[in-house]
């Protein structure tokens, strides 16, 4: 009989509006095609157990997402990993979901793959990171705030190009400013650019 985890009803009662019917569904179906699976967290997101790693679901601020341990071996070709942390892509309504019967499919997949010990293959090695360009006026910003630079400079490529990229998308010069003013601030205070919708 499959386990339920108090942990991830919080975890949902917490997400994003869009996202609860998303991630009720997800579980749901995850239920219903593997009656033994049980729920735990880890890595601060919901995390489904069967003889093994299984699946997994997450929440972010403008999307949801949903992958499988194995999910190369489940969906091959049609996995949209590059779109999104998981194999579904960027879930913004359960309009982006496979049909029940697909999504039933790919779990019952990595039900037998578990079953039969299967184990997932070894992610290829990654070309090195592209460097980061940081623009000038970030640049000169971080050089007059040293608790900024240090933290920018601790940063994992992917946690400076948030910030690069938030202070760059900006249309306007004046909200440009405001948001390079409170990137030094968080970072001065060794915080990511997401670190609002990280959870405890």
């Amino acid at each position: 009989m499959g386990k339920k985890d108090p942990r991830v009803d919080a975890y949902i009662a917490r997400a994003g509006d869009f996202a609860k019917p998303i991630l009720t569904r997800l579980r749901d179906a995850v239920h219903a095609s593997c009656p033994d699976v049980e729920e735990t967290m880890k890595w601060r997101f919901p995390h489904f157990m069967y003889r093994g790693m299984f699946c997994s679901m997450a929440s972010f601020k403008e999307h949801a997402a949903f992958g499988f341990w194995k999910g190369t071996l489940i969906l091959g070709g049609d996995s949209k990993n590059a779109e999104a942390m998981g194999h579904l892509g960027r879930l913004t309504s359960v309009a982006d979901l496979p049909s029940k019967a697909a999504l039933a499919g790919y779990i019952r997949k990595a039900v037998a793959l578990n079953d039969e010990g299967v184990k997932a293959p070894r992610a290829a090695r990654r070309a090195a990171p592209k460097a980061v360009r940081v623009p000038a006026d970030l640049a000169s910003a971080l050089n007059k705030t040293k608790k900024a630079h240090t933290a920018f400079a601790a940063f994992s490529p992917s946690h400076k190009r948030e910030y690069i990229e938030w202070i760059t998308e900006t249309k306007s010069a004046d909200t440009r400013a405001r948001r390079l003013q409170m990137a030094i601030e968080w970072m001065a205070e060794g915080k990511p650019r997401n670190w609002k919708y990280m959870s405890a």
